[in-house]
């Protein structure tokens, strides 16, 4: 038996529902603030972060953490990464090279994420302990051994079988180095409290999780115990929550990034893929902690703040994606069935793959978004969207998104 569909909501009906507060000043860590405090005043503020509009970036990622744990008042300036966008010119004239991230301390221009974290902690003190403790050293060497194995896998396209198994064995290999060094700690990370080892660590095994389960079909987190406790302690810190993403968005933005990523066709990467493409996004393991009770508000939310530049660059007729995408939210919200107009399949799943985590939301909202575009336009039929570009990802211009 079928539930009988339902009328969409209007917008002034969803604008109702979408009942979600935030602090991006001094609340929980998210991408959208322009402006933290942790509790104090502007005039406290000697930093200034650049880094990208989209939260692509892992080296920005890596600071932005940083600052995060150790709650230093800061502002934050977003600039365009080459692979979506033209660099500003104010921003080449503030660091010619127009390399991210980059910080202003104290009205010093500071490049290089490491520079930045060593500069950091000289004015404002370590994170457990600093970027140049004995502790340390071994393990930011471990972490580029670990990030060197990857891209060789993972960047570069295999001719033989052979050769494919040896990149995957050269990858486990150094794993099983990184498993060594947390089973030295009686806790979940690479020392015995949480700091700046572990934030190093973050960004790029995050988006090896990722992308080795979207293009080879390795689950590193799953595959990988010691690992997977890390994950899971990561994810019981609010700052990395605010900051991490999902796989559909890392499988999608690392291609222009990396200069290709190559997938090696084997069966339980194709089933990978699919299940990253198009669902069902619930139970992947890019995400372990309980889903917040605010997830689906949340994407309500964070969708009619954007509707008028998400209905105009959408390739559909602007009223036919309006209803559809008001079809997706009431079934979002109610979980009713809500036909959409006909011909709308491939409009709501070009926005489907469009939803950028962290950018546009947190990664459970995110799902739930995903996950009635889905159904919704599954209704009407199995029509994609336009593909997303693997040379460059310019169909995210932050010029449409700049709004927060």
């Amino acid at each position: 038996m079928t539930s009988t569909p339902i009328a969409p909501l209007s917008w002034s009906e969803l604008e109702a529902l979408a009942d979600y507060l935030v602090d991006p000043v001094n609340g929980a860590t998210n991408a959208q603030s322009r402006l933290r405090l942790f509790g104090r005043t502007e005039a406290d503020v000697r930093v200034t972060l650049y880094r990208d509009n989209h939260a692509w970036c892992p080296y920005c990622q890596k600071v932005w953490l940083w600052l995060e744990e150790k709650q230093i008042p800061y502002r934050i300036e977003k600039v365009t990464m080459f692979c979506y966008g033209e660099k500003e010119m104010w921003y080449k004239r503030k660091v010619p090279s127009g390399m991210l991230p980059a910080i202003a301390l104290d009205d010093r221009i500071i490049t290089e994420s490491d520079d930045i974290l060593i500069a950091l902690e000289q004015v404002f003190g370590v994170l457990g302990l600093g970027m140049k403790d004995p502790a340390v050293l071994p393990l930011r060497q471990l972490e580029r051994l670990l990030f060197r194995a990857w891209c060789g896998w993972l960047c570069r396209p295999s001719s033989s079988a052979r050769q494919e198994q040896g990149s995957r064995d050269q990858f486990t290999s150094v794993v099983a180095k990184v498993e060594d060094a947390l089973s030295r700690t009686a806790g979940p990370y690479f020392l015995e409290e949480f700091g700046t080892a572990d934030v190093i660590f973050t960004p790029y095994v995050e988006r090896m999780n990722a992308s080795l389960y979207y293009y080879k079909g390795y689950s590193l987190r799953e595959s990988n115990p010691r690992l997977s406790d890390w994950f899971a302690a990561m994810e019981s810190r609010p700052t990395y929550r605010g900051t991490q993403s999902d796989f559909h968005t890392h499988a999608h933005d690392l291609p222009p990034q990396m200069g290709g990523c190559w997938e090696n066709g084997e069966p339980q990467m194709q089933i990978n893929k699919a299940r990253v493409d198009q669902g069902p996004w619930q139970g992947l393991p890019d995400v372990a902690y309980p889903e917040p009770e605010t997830s689906r508000t949340e994407a309500l939310y964070r969708v009619i703040r954007h509707r008028a530049n998400i209905i105009r660059v959408n390739p559909a007729d602007d009223r036919l994606i309006d209803e559809a995408l008001r079809c997706a939210l009431t079934h979002l919200m109610t979980g009713q069935v809500c036909l959409p107009p006909p011909e709308s399949d491939a409009a709501l799943r070009y926005l489907r793959d469009r939803i950028n985590v962290p950018r546009d939301m947190s990664i459970y909202a995110a799902k739930r978004l995903r996950e009635s575009l889905e159904k919704t336009a599954a209704l009407v039929g199995d029509r994609q969207g336009a593909p997303i570009p693997v040379q460059h990802r310019r169909d995210q211009n932050p010029a449409d998104f700049a709004k927060r």
